[in-house]
């Protein structure tokens, strides 16, 4: 909770009213220390008497914050506050072509990247409906949305690899997906993104800019994630291929969708890349108000002034 902010700020001059108090009652103890008169006998009578001395300043101060405290509340204090966006719906795409065995990334590209997709998957609140899609030379999907992320989790873990690469497929499944998710009726539409990590351009199926369009008019942003070095290599037959990660492509996606295009050149980059993700989808900021909280100090305040007052008081039989 942060960004404290008041809905009624012009109330908060009363507080003014309260520092006048604080300086009057100031100024009246030392006027009463300076025209003290010293009378004769006067020692032994003080003496017979309860010695308050600091304890009634205590009291003074304890009502000065409880003013203070109530002046707060008047004024409608709000504060941003983080909440789960519960109806959510998440797809993640992610990449399984040939290259994504490249070792540039430890231990490989798709261990990596399949170590924090689950991460990801698991931090999720709990009511968000998470689908899978995999894509290499045709996108599947593997699990539609669903509010069981285990047996999202179970299917990350089974993808293997294949050839080719079709990103644009892979979105227009993923909006699919989206698509026929059930909705409440009458409600608005519910929050949804995809989540694509790939490591290479477009080679197959749908182009980028077709499925772009796509992606507005359903008002779904695409989040990418370009991983992978410019020095990747993978294995054939005859040898070594260079297989360099093409991030232009993956920002290009995100930015006409409105979605975040993230670079993780390792691992350890990727998992706090999901992270990132994880906090801008699962949850929205707020303005909450918290008057109370205001309200409760105040009491607590009256409450001490009160029970210090009956303490410390004389007693009189």
């Amino acid at each position: 909770m942060h960004g404290l902010a008041f809905d009624h700020p012009g109330r908060l001059l009363l507080l003014a009213l309260v520092v006048v108090l604080g300086v009057a009652y100031a100024l009246l103890q030392r006027r009463r220390s300076r025209d003290a008169v010293v009378l004769p006998g006067l020692s032994a009578l003080m003496a017979s008497l309860p010695k308050l001395g600091w304890r009634r300043h205590v009291v003074a101060a304890a009502m000065l914050v409880s003013l203070a405290g109530a002046t707060a509340a008047f004024a409608a204090p709000t504060a941003e506050v983080k909440v789960a966006r519960e109806r959510a719906t998440v797809v993640v795409a992610l990449d399984v072509s040939l290259s994504m065995a490249a070792t540039d990334v430890s231990p490989d590209r798709l261990s990596a990247a399949k170590s924090a997709a689950s991460q990801f998957v698991s931090g999720l609140p709990a009511r968000f409906n998470v689908g899978l899609v995999a894509f290499s030379g045709v996108a599947d999907t593997v699990v539609a949305p669903t509010q069981d992320h285990q047996k999202v989790e179970d299917a990350i873990a089974t993808l293997q690899l294949g050839n080719g690469t079709a990103i644009g497929d892979a979105v227009a499944s993923s909006l699919d997906a989206i698509a026929a998710v059930p909705g409440a009726r009458g409600t608005a539409a519910a929050p949804a993104r995809v989540v694509l990590l790939s490591d290479g351009a477009n080679t197959t199926g749908r182009t980028l800019p077709d499925v772009e369009q796509q992606a507005l008019a359903a008002g779904v942003p695409v989040s990418t994630i370009a991983y992978g070095t410019p020095d990747g290599i993978v294995r054939v037959q005859d040898g070594f291929v260079r297989v360099p990660v093409d991030g232009p492509a993956l920002a290009e996606l995100a930015d006409v969708t409105h979605g975040q295009a993230y670079q993780a050149a390792s691992g350890k980059e990727l998992e706090g890349v999901y992270d990132d993700i994880g906090s801008q989808v699962g949850y929205t900021t707020e303005r909450h108000g918290v008057a109370a909280g205001a309200t409760g100090l105040a009491l607590l305040a009256a409450l001490a002034a009160g029970a210090a007052a009956l303490a410390w008081s004389p007693r009189t039989i």
